[in-house]
């Protein structure tokens, strides 16, 4: 730098001694009175003045290997100091805000991160190459800042590096660990039992704005907490949308009837006698009849002594309601043998008093489940 700030004075010089003489012949050559002369030499040595102090404008550096005096970085005094020295202070004074601790808070769970934890950086060799090239003086300014040795004044900025993607990839993980899923509301046999489960909304980070909420927390310096905040995730079915469920318990002969997940009703019903089968599992209603008609369904069987058909009325086995399913010969249905409720009686069909068929009969739509299990 020394070399060049030289040699930039030697070519100025030359540059200002052959100004002077062409004005000088040029001044001498021309037919001027004598004050005239003078005025004419005073403007030529003040352009020469003006032209000399832009040009001669440099950086003022320090000792050789060394920052000047006076010279401060992001507030650190490294004037004086090495290029090693002054990225060790400098190193030291910018841990203390990359290195603090931040807080995110995420409903009920608390996660810690620091600033270079996710990416933060100082360009702090950059900022040592800034101060250890000095302050830009012109010629007269290092002249006089030479005669008084009086320390010049220059803050270096540190700036900060950033990397987004550590940040967004530190809010995923989050993400992963407050995530709850919604349930959605069932009714259905697991292992030949039966599980009711209300639906309940679950919860979900957005990674999208979590990121941009903590971008602009480790944009502004002093925080030590970040809350970042939890959006609902509503189930795909909910109690309303699950609809009326049958459930029936062979094992205490009762039919519950489920609005959602709440029982609005529960029946007594008999099943299956000894040498027959209710069979277990998960139907549908798929036909609805009122005052059906009875067809012997084993003239070769167990109904070799009745008769093939019998009309609505009483006596009718299937009494005045009775609900198909989609498992063969299987129907809910009323009984006159009101004497059988609770007990196993049937050929397989649920029955159910005649009152009780007709008054779960309009609650009941096509297509409604029908859950079976001992």
């Amino acid at each position: 730098m020394s070399g060049l700030i030289l040699r930039g004075r030697r070519h100025m010089s030359g540059l200002i001694l052959k100004g002077r003489r062409h004005m000088s012949g040029l001044v001498g050559k021309l037919p001027l009175s004598g004050w005239q002369r003078v005025a004419a030499a005073v403007v030529l040595a003040a352009l020469l003045l003006a032209v000399g102090t832009v040009a001669a404008a440099a950086r003022a550096g320090g000792p050789p290997g060394k920052i000047l005096a006076g010279v401060t970085i992001s507030g650190v005094d490294v004037g004086g100091m090495t290029r090693a020295e002054a990225a060790k202070a400098v190193e030291g004074h910018a841990a203390k805000s990359l290195h603090r601790p931040i807080m995110v808070l995420v409903g009920d769970k608390r996660f810690r991160m620091t600033p270079a934890g996710v990416g933060r950086g100082a360009t702090i060799e950059q900022a040592v190459s800034e101060a250890l090239a000095g302050p830009r003086l012109s010629f007269f300014g290092r002249i006089w800042h030479k005669a008084i040795k009086r320390p010049v004044t220059m803050s270096v900025d540190l700036n900060t590096t950033t990397d987004d993607q550590r940040v967004a990839a530190f809010v995923g993980r989050i993400a992963q660990r407050v995530a709850v899923a919604p349930v959605d509301a069932r009714i259905e046999l697991v292992d030949g039992k039966p599980v009711i489960e209300r639906a309940r909304a679950g919860r979900a980070l957005d990674v999208k704005a979590a990121t941009k909420g903590l971008l602009k927390v480790l944009g502004e310096s002093g925080h030590k907490e970040a809350r970042l905040a939890l959006s609902p995730v509503t189930p795909k079915v909910t109690d309303d949308q699950l609809g009326t469920t049958i459930v029936i318990d062979k094992a205490k002969n009762r039919l519950r009837l489920f609005k959602g997940t709440k029982v609005v009703k529960t029946y007594g019903v008999a099943t299956a006698m000894h040498g027959f089968s209710t069979p277990s599992g998960t139907w549908q209603v798929m036909r609805k009849m009122v005052n059906p008609t009875w067809h012997n369904p084993a003239p070769d069987t167990w109904g070799a002594d009745m008769p093939l058909v019998i009309p609505p009325g009483p006596g009718n086995p299937l009494g005045t309601r009775a609900l198909a399913l989609d498992a063969t010969g299987i129907l809910i249905h009323g009984t006159y043998s009101t004497w059988s409720i609770g007990t196993y009686a049937s050929h397989g069909c649920i029955r159910m008093r005649l009152w009780d068929a007709e008054d779960l009969y309009p609650r009941v739509p096509v297509g409604t489940r029908v859950l079976i299990h001992r």
